[in-house]
């Protein structure tokens, strides 16, 4: 087995004549002691964390609304495919680099304008009916729309800061993202949403435990209200066994 090692050395002789291509959906780069563009950077990396977060959603809620929120992302990101294969604009050449991907529109824009268009209209619309009109719901839907609406606009500069894109591909998948998510959310609220119940009792979402909460105003409230119930519930009939033995 001794004879089959290779040393470093031939290991870099025999890698010398394959081309490495780094994965650009995850790599951004800034520049060298630029704080600002390190900052960029790492909103830029926005998009994985809600994408992250929709499948955390999905697996422990199980709800149809996340679901259809999150399949009108995938749509949206296949419909920039199909935008940037049928405009073929470049990306910028500020930075020196040759890219193999089209930059009109910028896909980074027009997710994170899509998701924050959408929670928009999701705080506006979807929850108007709930009544709590305290100050403090109110104070949290400005906080998370506003910080929504920030991040969308700090990931849109900083894909023009960094030279990943030209003004004109971020606004215009700024504007495409806007578009969208308006007509993703009126099929979802007034096609799917009627249906929700229909289909949480196929078997399949039954088998799934996939939920409709569309009709509940404040789920975190329903679910917290629900599990002190349940809880002592249990703890009284745990006591009334104890008592009985």
């Amino acid at each position: 087995m001794g004879d089959n090692v290779l040393t470093t050395d031939e290991v870099l002789l025999n890698n010398g004549d394959i081309e490495w291509q780094p994965l650009a959906l995850t790599l951004v780069e800034y520049p060298k002691g630029d704080w600002i563009g390190k900052f960029f950077a790492l909103i830029s990396l926005a998009p994985f964390g809600i994408g992250a977060g929709f499948v955390t959603l999905i697996l422990f809620r199980r709800d149809l609304h996340t679901i259809a929120f999150f399949c009108g992302t995938l749509a949206n990101e296949l419909l920039n495919i199909v935008l940037k294969h049928l405009i073929c604009e470049a990306r910028p050449l500020a930075r020196g680099n040759l890219y193999n991907e089209y930059g009109m529109p910028s896909s980074h824009a027009q997710y994170v304008w899509f998701f924050s268009v959408y929670v928009l209209y999701f705080f506006i619309i979807r929850l108007h009916h709930i009544n709590n009109n305290s100050i403090i719901s109110a104070l949290w839907r400005v906080i998370i729309v506003g910080s929504c609406l920030t991040l969308a606009v700090l990931v849109s500069i900083g894909r023009v800061y960094l030279h990943y894109h030209t003004t004109s591909q971020v606004v215009v998948g700024g504007i495409v993202g806007f578009i969208f998510a308006t007509i993703w959310f009126i099929v979802v609220h007034r096609v799917l949403t009627p249906l929700f119940p229909q289909l949480v009792s196929l078997k399949l979402c039954e088998m799934l435990m996939i939920r409709d909460t569309t009709l509940i105003p404040n789920v975190l409230w329903f679910e917290y209200t629900k599990s002190r119930q349940e809880a002592r519930a249990r703890g009284r009939k745990m006591a009334s066994l104890k008592t009985t033995q």
